[in-house]
């Protein structure tokens, strides 16, 4: 039978019920009880009302076994019609699975000890017009799983495992920080300025004020204004967007947890890191190791550090003193890059990164040293002004974490803002006399408000960025950013088969 017979009949259903006055849809809910404490508390006899889907309809003529199902659990029903009144008999007979449903009645085991619940009164609380997908065996198409995600978390027992876990990760997050003293907070959204961070802005208009906004790259200025402020620990679990690709760890909206603490450093970023993760395994696997696309990787502390400096060094030659132009040169001659005039020192960063991320060891590692130039929020090292006091974190050879020693000079901030706008400018003049088609990006400016708040000081600090989305693939096992984010952005699709 087809889709379109299917909801035909089960539309005729629905009428007919109309037709005997069985109410559908109401407005309230009876007193109810979960599945899960019901089985948990099992006791022959005893009355109670329970809510949910059913699952399984096994029809012996006027006897009719169901299963019911709700968010804790699976729990038989027994329902004989001749014991129900006439109308709730009809309910009955109309009734298919993926219906929602209020039963009442008293629990009991069958002969083969299976927790049953006979049920003497039913309600109809939604009336499903379409059938579960594959008949329950399970949502096997990805597209659509990820396009109907409620089909995917009613079919797919492991995926909803897997959304359990993403919440009991970033539980575990809050937890750990409250304990530490750290306020959680909340920052815009829309900012005024696209900056933070390196990465191209959604654009957005406010009507009343009519201004351009950006919905935000990070929020890590405005949480340092805080710092400012007088709040010495924050952190936010922030939503931030980006227009750039898609891919199995990208997604234009994403989560991240950014954490600021004032009078730290890098290094206490490195300790608090360890730290969070190693918890957050364990409260969700209970071991020191996770399995990430058929590999195992163990999180055991202390977890190893390399060079930047050293691993771009070997493996292209380029050194911290390199301009953009030579560091360019260095990877055209490795064949790692073509166009000379139209790749800025981002996305030179971003071409090494890629690179070094195929040789890196699938366990935690540090990668240190990272080149000032590519680091315009960071401090320098105390002992070499070309490198920057940063760290990245890797696991599985996936970047995880950010964390620098936070510039808090105002003058040496506004400084590096300018040269950041001015290498912008210098790059659409050489593609607008080489001819070429400019990239459309918005052009950036110096945040001169953030540079207000610094110039009233700021406490010396190190700060934190965890992508959270990347986070749970790798504690929960899954390839694709796409498995651990609810409803993630897809191409537009015109129709969606049922």
């Amino acid at each position: 039978m087809d889709i379109e017979e299917i909801i035909k009949q089960r539309a005729s259903k629905l009428e007919a019920l109309k037709e005997k006055n069985i109410p559908l849809y109401p407005a309230s809910v009876p007193e109810h009880g979960s599945v899960g404490d019901t089985l948990s508390t099992f006791e022959e006899g005893r009355q109670v009302t329970l809510c949910g889907r059913i699952t399984a309809n096994r029809s012996h003529g006027k006897v009719s076994f169901m299963d019911l199902k709700d968010s804790t659990g699976r729990i038989q029903l027994y329902v004989k019609r001749d014991t129900l009144l006439e109308d709730k008999a009809f309910l009955v007979s109309q009734l298919d699975i993926a219906d929602i449903v209020s039963v009442s009645g008293e629990l009991f085991k069958t002969h083969t000890g299976e927790p049953t619940l006979k049920v003497t009164d039913l309600i109809v609380l939604a009336k499903s017009l379409r059938p579960l997908p594959e008949k329950w065996h399970g949502l096997k198409d990805v597209e659509v799983r990820y396009r109907q995600r409620y089909l995917d978390l009613l079919s797919n027992e492991e995926v909803k495992k897997v959304f359990l876990s993403r919440a009991g990760i970033v539980r575990s997050i809050r937890t750990f920080l409250d304990e530490k003293g750290f306020l959680e907070v909340e920052t815009p959204m829309m900012h005024d300025i696209a900056g933070g961070a390196a990465g191209r802005p959604f654009k957005t208009f406010h009507n009343e004020y009519a201004m351009d906004l950006y919905l935000r790259i990070a929020p890590e200025l405005y949480l340092k204004r805080l710092l400012v402020g007088g709040l010495d620990r924050v952190y936010e679990i922030n939503r931030s967007f980006r227009n750039e690709g898609v891919s199995t760890r990208h997604n234009p909206e994403f989560t991240m947890l950014e954490v600021y603490q004032a009078y730290a450093d890098c290094q206490d970023m490195m300790n608090l890191t360890q730290d969070l993760i190693c918890r957050a395994a364990k409260e969700i696997s209970g071991k020191e190791e996770v399995v990430f696309q058929g590999k195992v990787i163990s999180l055991k502390t202390p977890w190893p550090r390399q060079s930047f400096a050293g691993l771009v060094k070997e493996k292209f030659g380029i050194e911290p003193s390199d301009e953009p132009g030579r560091m360019l040169e260095k990877l055209q001659a490795k064949g790692l890059a073509r166009d000379k005039d139209r790749l800025s020192r981002s996305q030179i960063n971003k071409i090494i990164e890629d690179a070094l991320e195929e040789g890196l060891q699938l366990n935690p590692v540090f990668i240190t040293d990272y080149f000032t130039s590519l680091c315009p929020l960071a401090k320098t090292n105390k002992d070499n002004p070309l490198i920057s006091d940063r760290f990245e974190l890797y696991i599985g050879g996936m970047e995880v974490a950010n964390a620098y020693s936070e510039l808090n000079d105002p003058r040496e901030q506004r400084r590096r803002f300018e040269e950041e706008v001015g290498e912008m400018d210098k790059e659409d003049a050489q593609v607008k006399r080489a001819g070429a088609p400019a990239e459309k990006r918005e052009k950036k400016s110096v945040d001169d408000d953030y540079i207000l708040a610094l110039e009233h000081g700021m406490p010396p600090a190190g700060g934190l960025g965890i992508g959270i989305d990347r986070l749970v693939m790798l504690l929960t096992g899954q390839p694709s950013i796409r498995d651990v984010i609810l409803f993630p952005l897809l191409r537009k699709q015109e129709e969606v088969s049922g």
